[in-house]
């Protein structure tokens, strides 16, 4: 059964990216309950508590909340040699027993009791991840292996926690996560088959999208 392994949140701390400043891709398992919510405006959090210091870059309403797969984490685990714990990534839900290179665009995760998210992009890697991971061509690398993770939209607004089963709501179109990330980064060619997620993508994507098709 999928399930939420840990919900993570993160506090600003200094970044060591050049000209970066702060940032909040630092994200740590909490214990208890965490309120999740559409934060409405650019640049927040969908979670509560939790830190975005790129506004330009992060959050809002279609990056809401980033997951990714322990599964996935434990692959990077094996490749780089070096333990990586939950919210390594910068993972607000570190999930368990979900593809999420194959979830699909729009699908629904129903979680506890009342929240309901919507998987609406994929990650794409950058320069302050790169350096909080210490990693070399970390930015080609992460690219080159399309295990991107995915961000998603609220829906319906409620508590999440470690331990709550993730109930996934399909629609009918086969567009993943994969194909989209492969389309935004080394395969713009096969931007025309988004079209069938049309519906689903952040406005900017339906444009892009739009004018390949």
């Amino acid at each position: 059964m999928a399930s939420v392994l840990s919900v993570n949140v993160g506090r600003a701390i200094p970044s060591a990216a050049k000209g970066v400043g702060m940032t909040g891709i630092d994200k740590r398992p909490l214990d208890g309950p965490v309120e999740v919510s559409d934060p409405g405006a650019a640049g927040l959090s969908g979670l509560a508590g939790d830190a975005i210091c790129d506004v330009e870059s992060h959050g809002g309403h279609d990056q809401a909340v980033y997951a990714y797969a322990r599964e996935d984490l434990d692959g990077w685990q094996a490749e780089l040699g070096r333990p990586l714990r939950n919210g390594m990534f910068g993972e607000n839900l570190t999930t368990l027993g979900l593809d999420l290179n194959a979830s699909l665009i729009g699908e629904r995760w129903h979680i506890g009791a009342t929240c309901v998210l919507e998987v609406s992009c994929p990650r794409i890697p950058c320069r302050t991840f790169a350096v909080w991971l210490r990693e070399r061509g970390w930015e080609r690398r992460f690219t080159l292996a399309a295990r991107p993770g995915t961000y998603l939209r609220v829906i319906a607004p409620g508590p999440v926690s470690a331990g709550d089963a993730i109930g996934v709501e399909r629609p009918a179109h086969g567009v993943t996560i994969g194909l989209m990330f492969r389309a935004l980064t080394r395969e713009r060619e096969l931007l025309p088959l988004l079209a069938p997620a049309l519906d689903h993508l952040p406005a900017g994507l339906r444009a892009l999208v739009g004018a390949g098709s």
